[in-house]
């Protein structure tokens, strides 16, 4: 019913069950043997709808699996993190997580011509080719790498400017013709690039936002039809993502998150089997709702979730997307709470692309009351959160080529730094930081050193290792092998006993 707003202040500022769930016209689990095409070769191309699933260019189930990266919506008008990372490094490691959809948050402040972004790290060759370039043409660049890396892009036009969230699609400062506008140009600006797969129209429609009222001025349901038909008249390839309200009929719900009018309003677009529906679900790291505090939580959610938005896929309506859903985890109700959404999202091993899909929410730490996938550090994974997401993700999708940090016909060398960060007598901490010196990118390298005394790794992060008496060799982990020539990355470890000092080390580059 209500949101937080801390979720958005970030540190830088009753259906019944038509189709059961094992089966159902929309098709059983994908069968990894069908037409002679394994289920991982699905994705190509644009998308479109049918029933309850989407299909790609070939008719081919597909599953959204993936993760909300925010950023453009706020004051500094690109994606976050760049300031810590280069945003290719980020995107090869969503990828190697198994997250398989990124959607990007933006603001229509991103189209003013005086909008600059901030906050990114140009130093030792990090985010290399954005310096100079506008949010829009940092996008372009966002867009391209993910395409080339087999990941499909959701734009979300979440705030109308980046001062903040607004109920209704439309405000004094940037009228609905604005909102309009923006949309076309944004489909006109990425037609015939298929890693675009559709947009989210608009965040959080909540109170007094309606859907079936038939007020122009407040009815969703009505201005998603008026800008999905302008969105697809200019480019008709794409899906047009379309988010709930608050209150129906007197019922309330999450922020976005009320899709129960669907059923007897459905938004109609002049182009068929364009239209996923898109719910917002969170736990109480966010905001108590009382189910929360039902006796028979969390047995009492699949019936929650079927009477908001669920029966719209169960009774074969429409693909229904989670768009944005996360915790915290501190609560045990929060940690019931996820185990019980994943369950009910259904695990990709029994039900295939015949499931929900989702983007979780979200991708950065610096999210007030969430939390992210990534630690503080900007990179370290919360393996505990991402574990969570397992069963439900699903298979990538084929790249454009070039992904992986491109480059190529140039040297590959690297050179390697080893600092111990702390000593104690009894072990010690250390960090080793790894720099392209070569003129080309590096798709992986590995660091060796020879202690003179009895020291053992007992445990490494952000790499793998083996050892050999007193011989050691590190390895990259799937999320920094890549490396843009001049920039860096680095790993960690703690070993024992301390008061080794720091050996040679020499590294190794491909």
């Amino acid at each position: 019913m209500f949101r937080s707003s801390l979720r958005r202040v970030l540190c830088g500022v009753a259906a019944a069950l038509l189709i059961p769930l094992g089966a159902g016209s929309a098709g059983a689990a994908i069968d990894s043997g069908a037409s002679g095409v394994r289920a991982a070769d699905a994705g190509a191309g644009y998308w479109h709808t049918s029933g309850r699933q989407i299909l790609d260019a070939a008719g081919q189930p597909v599953r959204i699996a993936g993760i909300n990266w925010f950023g453009f919506e706020t004051g500094n008008y690109v994606v976050h993190g760049l300031w810590s990372r280069d945003y290719k490094s980020m995107i090869d490691q969503m990828k190697s997580l198994g997250y398989n959809t990124i959607r990007i948050p933006y603001s229509d402040d991103i189209f003013k011509s005086s909008t600059v972004p901030n906050s990114i790290d140009f130093s030792s060759g990090k985010n290399a080719g954005l310096q100079g370039l506008n949010s829009l043409q940092v996008l372009d660049k966002l867009v391209s790498y993910a395409g080339q890396d087999g990941l499909k892009v959701i734009l979300d036009r979440h705030r109308p400017d980046s001062g903040g969230q607004s109920a209704l699609w439309y405000t004094a400062a940037v009228p609905e013709s604005t909102w309009i506008a923006n949309l076309k140009s944004l489909a006109t600006r990425y037609k015939g690039q298929d890693a675009v797969v559709g947009i989210d129209l608009h965040n959080e429609p909540h109170d007094p936002a309606c859907w079936g009222c038939g007020d122009t001025a407040t009815d969703w349901r009505l201005a998603a039809q008026r800008a999905g038909n302008a969105v697809l008249s200019v480019n008709p390839d794409l899906l047009i993502f379309v988010e709930g309200v608050q209150t129906f009929n007197g019922v309330s719900g999450w922020w976005g998150g009320n899709l129960m009018g669907v059923g007897q309003y459905p938004v109609q677009l002049d182009v068929a089997n364009r239209v996923v529906y898109s719910a917002h679900d969170y736990a109480t790291s966010v905001a108590q709702q009382s189910w929360f505090s039902d006796p028979a939580f969390p047995a009492n959610m699949p019936g929650i979730w079927d009477k908001y938005w669920g029966y719209i896929f169960k009774q074969n309506i429409a693909p229904v997307w989670v768009g944005e859903f996360g915790t915290t985890l501190q609560s045990t109700v929060d940690q019931k709470w996820l185990a019980a959404l994943v369950t009910y999202l259904r695990p990709t091993s029994t039900y295939g692309a015949d499931s929900f899909h989702w983007t979780f929410w979200s991708w950065n730490p610096n999210s007030g009351d969430t939390g992210g996938i990534l630690k503080d550090d900007w990179q370290t994974v919360d393996t505990v959160k991402d574990g969570y997401l397992t069963s439900v993700k699903a298979p990538g999708f084929p790249g454009t080529g070039g992904g992986g940090g491109g480059g190529g016909g140039g040297t590959a060398a690297c050179s390697a730094a080893y600092t111990v960060s702390s000593d104690w007598g009894g072990g010690f901490n250390a960090e080793v930081k790894v720099t392209n010196t070569g003129t080309t990118a590096l798709s992986s390298w590995k660091v060796t050193w020879t202690w003179s005394g009895s020291q053992r790794v007992t445990s490494m992060w952000n790499a793998s290792y083996t050892q050999s008496g007193a011989t050691v060799t590190a390895s990259n982990a799937a999320h920094n092998g890549t490396v843009a020539a001049g920039g860096s990355t680095s790993f960690g470890f703690g070993g024992a006993p301390g008061g080794g000092g720091a050996p040679t080390v020499t590294c190794t580059a491909a």
